[in-house]
């Protein structure tokens, strides 16, 4: 009992030390003015900002629309000079992700997907998103994140050092998982309360707060009943809360206070300047990354198609393609390369394959282009499993397949499926160029008698397609169209 005593004291005394060591961390909140710990100073944090800027636009690509962009500059500028910060270099990027969110980094870097402006419908809704990401900028909520991680992983390693209990924790993971996921409920709110003052400040209504969070909490809803249907994780906007703006009283309250902010002028909604901003935006796939369409795909630039199974889902990355069964126990990865040097495919996939011997090996049946394939023991996704592989050799680049399952005694079956996907490799038709190009937004007036039913009929999403039209309209669930009503629609 002694020796115990004795180590919590030295515990107590170790932690004081490291207190007493960071008092020299006290700042003034810029939001409250009031003084507070943190663990990292301004010059820091904008550094800290600048250095991830450049991953998160090589991670996501920026949006190649100059004039879109512009628009999210200025929209964003207005609000940043009526914030707490107005003296941040304030940077507004619209990534070319279909995703929908948006997210902060320290230091006055805010970034938008198009993904989420195909669900705005006026300028006031963009400010709404953009003064939330602001707010959690000016109250410094990603700092104050990484000054408990800091002190948390700090105190823990002394613990660790005297108790011999390992206490520490990935540091950078903790911010990010805080930019991309949001930051708590007291956080968020306060976000919101700080946009709903910059939006009144700015002469928009901070009402549009209660009006955006309303779209994206039924696109939340939407998304988590589609990804449950196709048995993978839900895509949501980390902004949004458990219950639905109208039932949630503290939401309104905060939005309510910056009615004293407003500049007493007509606000501004601006739905059709938006709308007309929005039009022509891409929808989903970027052709310029390839094109899902149903089980196809379909790459304009490198000008070819393939076909998976019927209902397995396909993700589309820089480094491959990943097509995966409904129930997740088995995959097929394709990769292309360009083609610099001379090499048999033989002798280049036994190179890929670090000369692992394959059973069954030779040229693919049913195809003319130059090929080679073969069952290796080891696959990319489950380990020690059989793997079917293959390469063939289409135009300037070398494709790589590799397919395995999770279950060994359903490997043969569906080694069927991986064949028939690789002999499916082939240039587009006149048919598929069309669908390769992907899909857009349009802003047009509705005429009498269309409805979500009849719009959805002509639509090229193949899933969803009324649900998803009445959700980009903020008309979900049973919403209806009214004649001459300025709308956007997918073609």
């Amino acid at each position: 009992m002694l020796q115990l005593s004795l180590r919590h004291s030295l515990i107590l005394l170790l932690i004081t030390v490291f207190t007493a060591s960071q008092i020299n961390g006290c700042a003034t909140n810029p939001v409250s003015g009031s003084p507070e710990v943190v663990f990292m100073t301004e010059a820091k944090e904008i550094e800290l900002g600048r250095t991830n800027d450049v991953k998160v636009r090589h991670q996501y690509g920026v949006y190649d629309n100059p004039e879109l962009q512009a628009y999210v500059q200025r929209v964003g500028q207005k609000l940043a000079a009526q914030s707490h910060r107005p003296g941040l270099a304030y940077q507004f990027t619209v990534l070319d992700s279909p995703e929908v969110n948006a997210f902060a980094l320290p230091g006055g870097y805010i970034y938008i997907t198009r993904g989420i402006l195909a669900y705005i419908n006026s300028e006031a809704e963009l400010a709404a998103v953009l003064g939330h990401e602001i707010g959690h900028v000016t109250a410094r909520h990603s700092v104050r994140q990484y000054t408990a991680a800091m002190a948390t992983g700090t105190v823990g390693a002394i613990i660790g050092a005297v108790t011999g209990v390992r206490g520490t924790q990935d540091l950078f993971n903790v911010l990010g998982n805080a930019f991309l996921s949001g930051y708590g409920r007291d956080h968020e709110l306060e976000s919101d309360r700080l946009g709903a003052e910059y939006l009144a400040r700015t002469g928009y209504d901070p009402q549009a707060i209660i009006q955006v969070i309303g779209i994206l909490k039924n696109q939340e809803e939407f998304e988590k009943q589609r990804a449950a249907a196709e048995k993978r994780a839900p895509r949501i906007y980390h902004g949004v809360f458990a219950s639905h703006p109208s039932a949630d009283q503290r939401l309104q309250e905060v939005v309510a206070e910056a009615d004293k902010f407003k500049t007493g002028a007509i606000p501004t909604i601006a739905r059709d300047e938006y709308l007309n901003r929005v039009d022509d935006l891409v929808y989903g796939d970027n052709a310029k990354e390839g094109v899902r369409y149903g089980n196809s795909f379909y790459h304009r630039d490198m000008n070819f198609a393939l076909d998976f199974p019927a209902g397995w889902q396909l993700e589309n990355t820089p480094q491959a393609i990943r097509a995966g069964s409904p129930d997740k126990t088995a995959i097929l990865i394709v990769q292309a390369e360009e083609s610099t040097k001379e090499l048999p495919p033989n002798d280049f996939l036994n190179l890929r394959m670090n000369f692992i011997a394959l059973d069954q090996a030779g040229p693919v049946e049913g195809v003319s282009m130059p090929s080679y394939t073969g069952v290796a023991s080891a696959s990319p996704a489950f380990g020690r499993r059989r793997s079917r592989v293959a390469t063939l050799y289409f135009k300037n680049r070398r494709f790589l397949f590799q397919g395995a399952t999770k279950d060994p005694g359903t490997f043969a079956a569906t080694d069927t499926l991986f064949l028939s996907a690789i002999r499916s490799l082939r240039p587009l038709t006149d048919k598929e160029k069309k669908l390769a190009e992907g899909m857009r937004v349009h802003a047009v007036r509705a005429r009498p008698g269309d409805t979500f039913a009849s719009l959805a009929k002509k639509s090229p999403i193949t899933n969803y397609s009324e649900s998803l039209l009445r959700l980009i309209n903020d008309k979900y669930p049973d919403g209806e169209l009214q004649p001459g009503e300025f709308i956007k629609i997918i073609r």
